[in-house]
């Protein structure tokens, strides 16, 4: 089950109080203060993992605590610091702090960590307290709580290529076809319940992934269907394909799809108008009389953006598709490994 969205609990162990003790050894009989000092209680960390896609393990598990820190004892021994809780997500995951609205961190690399609740400070044990005019100190200091607060995580796919479209546009068929994912296709709205990512190998050892985005439709923006629900995903997509049906069967007017796909990306974020894309015509196969077609390669050809028309059935147009986006994602890496 693919689950993008949590809300956890999450609360760090208390540190350990420091303690008043005393020496007690045989003919010494002013003993100086030999109180240690209290172990700090365990942080709470979240891991990024390339292993993990989904945010399901922590649906039914939403309480994460850590134990506190041992006090301290005399002869000058101090508690033990509490080991930390460590809770692993997917990389892409962004920690959000409930009752504030502020971003704690956004994990977009394997790996990377991040402290989301602090444990307590140990207290100071006596013999911190011992000076030259105060030889028996009875002063210790307490431990200080751990932090504590709900979290809400939100899982953003990290993919090169992002495939938006209509249901029945043919996504699916065309991640299929070009990757080795293998979603759900059939011929009836709405069968991608779930985003599906797919690696597309090009050229020699190169490549790059690709993120099919189910359930946009007219009004997604206002969370009508279930676009409202993944469109976070394309967010992180360096270039769009957007897919057009061209076929014979399609309802809509193509040039009215493609339009009205393109208000709902920008009306639900407006960084999405400048992102660089292209349109694909699909089932090429079916297309009847070219009249669908040529109305969309006029309007793209108008409008200056690149379009492919294919077959992902037939694989027709397929490797010219590959091979431009492939290009278009290394043009958009180079700057990040410039700067880098």
């Amino acid at each position: 089950m693919f689950v993008d969205e949590v809300r956890i609990f999450v609360k760090a162990g208390r540190g350990g109080d420091g303690v008043c003790s005393f020496r007690r050894e045989k003919y010494v009989p002013r003993g100086g203060p030999d109180g240690g000092d209290g172990g700090n209680g365990g942080n709470v960390l979240m891991v990024a993992s390339r292993r993990l896609t989904t945010l399901l393990d922590l649906r039914y598990q939403q309480r994460y605590e850590a134990n506190p820190g041992n006090p301290g004892e005399g002869s000058n021994r101090h508690g033990r610091t509490a080991p930390d809780v460590i809770i692993h997500v997917p990389v892409g995951t962004v920690v959000v702090d409930e009752a504030t609205g502020d971003t704690l961190a956004d994990l977009t690399a394997d790996e990377q960590s991040h402290v989301v609740a602090r444990g307590g400070r140990g207290g100071r044990g006596n013999a911190r307290f011992a000076t030259s005019t105060n030889r028996v100190p009875t002063r210790t200091e307490p431990s200080t709580s751990g932090e504590d607060r709900w979290l809400h995580l939100e899982l953003k796919l990290l993919a090169d290529v992002g495939l938006v479209g209509f249901p029945n546009a043919g996504k699916s068929t065309l991640i299929a076809a070009i990757s080795s994912a293998r979603p759900k296709i059939a011929d009836y709205p709405f069968t991608t319940l779930t985003p599906n990512l797919g690696v597309v190998s090009w050229g020699e050892d190169r490549s790059f992934v690709v993120a099919d985005i189910p359930g946009l439709i007219e009004g997604a923006h206002e969370g009508k269907g279930l676009g409202f629900q993944f469109l976070r995903h394309i967010e992180r997509t360096s270039f769009l394909l957007h897919l057009v049906d061209i076929s014979d069967w399609a309802s809509e007017d193509p040039v009215v799809s493609f339009e009205v796909m393109r208000k709902e990306l920008v009306a639900y974020d407006l960084a999405l108008k400048t992102r660089p894309l292209a349109v694909v015509g699909t089932k090429l196969d079916i297309r009847g009389n070219d009249q669908r077609l040529d109305r969309l390669r006029t309007y793209c050809k108008r409008h200056r953006l690149r379009f492919f028309p294919i077959s992902a059935v037939t694989r027709e147009g397929l490797d010219a598709l590959i091979i431009f986006a492939g290009k278009q994602v290394e043009s958009l890496r180079a700057p990040c490994a410039t700067t880098s």
